[in-house]
């Protein structure tokens, strides 16, 4: 995936260096890119990491492949059957992101994913090879630092998802603090309070705030060299 990213810069021929921003498991690929390709990326924006260390915890792996992953392969077969369509148009399945804050586009793009069979596939497979990933983005933290010149955000809520145990919540945030003080120990943290991993969706201005200032910053450093 990191590869596919990569070429993807390139073809789109984005400026570099730029600020790279990775949310859930999304911030293992950016972290992972940001190690390999240091010199394109300028800012690290980490959104609720979800830490490598969690899938070495017997407790984060009976949920993740005993409730998680099941759950997403009854939905690619759901969607795959027609099942998942169905559901939707009768209003029986709805949208894991929703509320009077959430926009229509965003609404209907989720019910297309929900139905789209090669999309929960995918799904299925990034979770249950993510321990995999996990393992890559730990070796590469290790054995190549992030450039110095690579500033690192993090932002996290009150919880990394409040429909998890409390005691998953707290195992997640404590890793969090591990990773971050090990490979990122001059990052700057940011905590948004009532948010987990959905605030992107559900509650997006706070990070848009934060995102919006970092780029500024950017500019601003820039623009005195």
């Amino acid at each position: 995936m990191v590869d596919n990213l990569h070429r993807l810069i390139q073809a789109a021929r984005i400026a570099t260096p730029f600020v790279l921003v990775g949310s859930e498991l999304g911030t293992l690929n950016g972290r992972f890119y940001s190690h390999i390709h240091d010199a394109q990326v300028s800012d690290l924006v980490l959104i609720n990491p979800i830490p490598e260390a969690v899938f070495e915890e017997d407790q984060w792996l009976k949920y993740w492949y005993s409730q998680l992953v099941p759950s997403l392969q009854a939905m690619q077969f759901s969607a795959a059957t027609g099942v998942s369509r169905m559901l939707i148009i009768l209003g029986v399945m709805q949208p894991a992101i929703r509320g009077e804050d959430i926009s229509e586009e965003l609404t209907r793009r989720q019910k297309y994913l929900l139905s789209n069979p090669a999309h929960q596939s995918s799904a299925v497979d990034e979770h249950f090879f993510l321990n995999e990933s996990a393992s890559q983005v730990r070796d590469i933290s290790k054995f190549k630092p992030l450039s110095s010149k690579t500033s690192v955000t993090v932002i996290t809520g009150d919880s990394f998802d409040e429909q998890i145990p409390d005691e998953l919540n707290q195992m997640v945030a404590k890793f969090q603090n591990q990773f971050v003080e090990q490979f990122y120990p001059s990052a700057s943290r940011i905590h948004i309070e009532g948010g987990d991993r959905h605030m992107i969706y559900k509650d997006p201005i706070p990070i848009i705030k934060h995102l919006r200032k970092l780029i500024t910053q950017r500019q601003s450093r820039k623009q005195s060299q």
